[in-house]
């Protein structure tokens, strides 16, 4: 069931909501529904149907590559707010990229399902124009994930992810394990944590249980 919230949600949030039609924002509004997932739930894969939109509205997804030996590359994240638009990349001709989807948090979304976007493409331009800008603006997060792992000393990746994310928190504090973070650098947790250790012992990190504080973002900075 849709609440109303969800649909207030929904008419804020979705980027061509001004430009749809009257029956077509109707028919958004009669056939959304709303979606959890659990933290490391899979929503897509190379195997799965085409799951359409989804507009997230609370926790976080992260879209990866999975080597055939288990090897997995972060290629971007999602948060509040955002379109998960490869989850329907079935519906966009020219979108032809296989990548895997999971929730990096407790998440809830709101689902726009595979009939319905297919139509509002087909009809609508801007719908269809917004979507393939969106997907764009991904395969740069993409390229950028491909050459850091290609062309960067691992210390200097890791260096990148500790900035980025410990500028999120308030105290610099990191919550995630040495594998969620080997996920997300595209390395093994070994490695990981050997670097971090490495990096601990120079002052730059402090390491705790489930968490890293950033203690001299200026040492890191050293690393770029």
């Amino acid at each position: 069931m849709i609440l109303q919230d969800d649909l207030d949600y929904l008419r804020t949030h979705l980027d061509f909501w001004d430009k749809l039609q009257a029956d077509q924002k109707s028919a958004l509004e009669s056939s959304v529904s709303t979606v959890t997932y659990a933290k490391g739930a899979e929503l897509r894969s190379r195997d799965s149907e085409c799951l359409g939109v989804l507009l997230l509205k609370k926790g976080a997804l992260r879209a990866f590559i999975r080597s055939e030996d288990g090897r997995e590359v972060t290629l971007y994240r999602l948060g509040p707010g955002e379109l998960c638009i490869f989850s329907a990349s079935c519906v966009l001709n020219s979108l032809h990229f296989d990548v895997s989807i999971d929730a990096d948090e407790d998440t809830e979304a709101i689902r726009i399902h595979t009939g319905l976007f297919d139509r509002l493409v087909r009809e609508n331009v801007w719908v269809e124009n917004i979507s393939y800008k969106n997907a764009v603006e991904k395969f740069g997060d993409i390229m950028w994930a491909f050459e850091q792992v290609l062309f960067m000393r691992f210390d200097t990746r890791l260096a990148i992810f500790l900035l980025d994310e410990s500028a999120k928190s308030p105290d610099a504090l990191i919550s995630a394990t040495h594998d969620q973070i080997a996920k997300y650098v595209g390395s093994a947790r070994e490695v990981v944590s050997r670097m971090l250790k490495n990096f601990e012992s120079k002052k730059l990190v402090e390491l705790s249980r489930g968490s890293i504080k950033v203690i001299s973002r200026e040492g890191l900075r050293t690393l770029l």
